[in-house]
């Protein structure tokens, strides 16, 4: 099994949600794209946790943005892989995590969704970077963030409005805990799929 591989990718993509507070339970198809390359998962939403699924992989992703926690589950081996960061932190409103401006652009419909279309900047210490986000309205999520060059984004659809079971953000019974391989980074910055490359 790919650890290295989920790991870095549910870290990643929490990053691409976090900052929000999930006023709506939902279901959805997710899809990143990056460098040529386009990863699609299975996301579960609950309050601030989210549970994420890659296709092509048994193993998943949970993370716990109030306990700042995120849950590698490997069903194979009944194990699983825990990793605490400051980063898993959720900052109230649209606002995102390393978000040092905000425009708003326009009203427009996102896979059946009303939204409010910006534009933001982040830093992350030196480097800044802008993106495209379009919030739905009815759910106070981002539904849809990209580069304004077009080079990544994420994307979520078929969003399934309904109430999920909290047993689906837990760590299954009887799972044993394994270490956490090192990380040579923590992925690119905030919001940012993997592969990307910033500029200053």
């Amino acid at each position: 099994m790919k650890k290295m591989g989920i790991t870095a990718f549910g870290f990643v993509v929490s990053l691409a949600v976090l900052g929000h507070v999930f006023a709506a339970e939902f279901s959805a198809d997710m899809t990143n794209k990056a460098d040529g390359q386009t990863m699609q998962s299975k996301i579960y939403m609950k309050n601030n946790k989210f549970r994420m699924e890659p296709k092509g992989e048994k193993a998943y992703s949970i993370v716990q943005m109030d306990k700042k926690v995120m849950w590698v589950i490997m069903p194979e081996e009944k194990a699983y892989m825990e990793m605490k960061s400051d980063q898993l932190q959720q900052v109230s409103g649209e606002k995102m995590k390393g978000e040092v401006g905000r425009k708003y652009l326009s009203s427009e419909t996102v896979n059946g969704f009303p939204t409010k279309k910006f534009e933001v900047t982040i830093k992350d210490g030196e480097i800044s970077d802008k993106a495209y986000q379009w919030i739905a309205t009815d759910l106070n999520f981002p539904i849809k963030i990209a580069a304004l060059d077009g080079s990544w984004s994420t994307e979520y659809k078929n969003i399934k409005v309904d109430g999920q079971p909290d047993s689906l953000f837990e760590i299954p019974a009887g799972y044993e805990k394994m270490a956490m391989p090192a990380m040579p980074g923590m992925g690119p910055g905030p919001g940012v799929p993997p592969g990307t490359k910033r500029g200053k």
